[in-house]
């Protein structure tokens, strides 16, 4: 077959790209099969706050070009109150940032075919993956196949390899903007910040943010999942958009504030424990598998990380003189994954959804119990960090505890057996 690579990857956002890139610099062959069409991407998956930190961008070589704008800090806001650290980030102009790796990769020697949806896996008479169809009957062969169409997931689905449940599916969406008041005095100086707004008010069963792009520009959005604290604190009929709107005519930062035209964003993440990540010759990496970060949601540094583990996972199978691709082979990615891209997932993963579940008044007390403690524990937390998570803990957060275990398991019954 003339159309065979080593590597067929199935989506060209930040993960599907940067594993291209990664794996064309070894001198694989290696095809990367995206949905849009090449003059208009990535206008529909433009879908990023693109907040990430300095260190994605040294790790993967990202030139500055890229960035809207530098920022210093991230401010936690609650309903009453809010809490400022130093962490200095990028905010990107994401369609340039893709753009970027795309061209890189090519230079690097990887194909790309726009225009070529990626519809179902094409099995051998054992029922593995060798190839894919895309584009309607148009099809291509590999020995590794990627997924990294985020949540459609159409090969790691159709292959068994991930669940991705609706009803853990948290929605967002973004305006750029500007006319902003980021240093207005009722609220913290945002003019090189990133802020995200714990607030129900606003965002019920999620959060909000702004992210200055310049010293009256930002992008300013919210995402929510529909829990229990969404069903509780939200208005029935009440859409996203409707949502962001009434942020937008209560908050005074936005009294004179004006929409970008043509810049609004919107976008999806799963957020639930992963399952496999892996079969014989087929790796899964980006948003088709769920990762999370609690208290900022950054998104596009562990999309990174996950395409350079599945680039040395494969790797490593290509060099082994027989080049197996096997489940046993390829488990290397899963190893590599839980180590370096999201390490205590389950601890990160509770406190993400126990965040969600948290009352307005809680969210208050937690910008003062973050002042009270060193500015290391915010970090630590976001890692996952069961001592720096106890300190933010209380008795009376018993209920909470309750109303988390109750929704994950399901019935009164399985919370005793719990």
């Amino acid at each position: 077959m003339s159309d065979r690579y080593d590597v067929a990857i199935a989506g060209a956002g930040p993960a599907g790209a940067q594993c291209a890139r990664d794996l064309a610099a070894r001198g694989y062959d290696v095809v990367v099969l995206e949905t849009e069409a090449e003059a208009e991407f990535p206008r529909q998956s433009n879908k990023s706050t693109a907040g990430t930190f300095p260190s994605m961008m040294s790790a993967f070589g990202i030139p500055d070009d890229v960035v809207m704008s530098y920022t210093d800090d991230v401010v936690l806001e609650s309903p009453n109150d809010y809490y400022e650290s130093y962490q200095p980030g990028a905010v990107l102009e994401f369609a340039d940032f893709k753009r970027y790796l795309v061209a890189d990769g090519r230079e690097k020697g990887a194909e790309y075919r726009f225009d070529s949806r990626v519809s179902r896996p094409i099995l051998d008479d054992d029922g593995v993956i060798e190839g894919v169809r895309y584009a309607g009957d148009e099809e291509v062969y590999a020995d590794v196949v990627v997924d990294a169409t985020g949540p459609a997931a159409p090969i790691a689905s159709a292959l068994g390899v991930v669940d991705l449940e609706r009803e853990n599916q948290a929605i967002g969406i973004e305006y750029e903007m500007e006319n902003v008041d980021l240093d207005h005095p009722e609220y913290a100086d945002l003019r090189r910040a990133m802020m995200l707004r714990l607030d129900h008010d606003i965002a019920p069963g999620g959060y909000s943010w702004i992210f200055a792009t310049g010293e009256e520009s930002a992008k300013v959005g919210l995402c929510y999942i529909q829990n229990d604290r969404h069903r509780e604190a939200g208005e029935e009929g009440k859409t996203i958009d409707g949502y962001l709107e009434g942020w937008l005519e209560s908050d005074p930062r936005f009294a004179d504030a004006e929409r970008l035209e043509g810049k609004v964003h919107r976008g999806s993440a799963h957020i639930q424990r992963p399952g496999r990540m892996h079969t014989d010759g087929f790796l899964a990496i980006g948003d088709t598998v769920p990762t999370i970060d609690p208290l900022w949601g950054e998104g596009i540094h562990k999309g990174m990380k996950s395409a350079r583990a599945a680039a040395m996972s494969i790797d490593r199978c290509f060099t082994d003189a027989g080049r197996p691709t096997d489940a046993e082979s390829l488990a290397i990615y899963e190893q590599l994954w839980h180590r370096d891209v999201a390490p205590r997932m389950n601890s990160r993963l509770v406190l993400t959804e126990l965040l969600y579940l948290a009352p307005n008044e809680r969210y208050d007390r937690l910008m003062r119990d973050l002042r009270r403690t060193d500015e290391d524990t915010l970090a630590a937390v976001n890692r996952g960090d069961k001592r720096a998570m106890r300190k933010l803990i209380h008795l009376d957060d018993l209920p909470i505890l309750t109303k988390y275990l109750r929704q994950r398991f399901g019935s009164s019954q399985s919370l005793r057996s719990s």
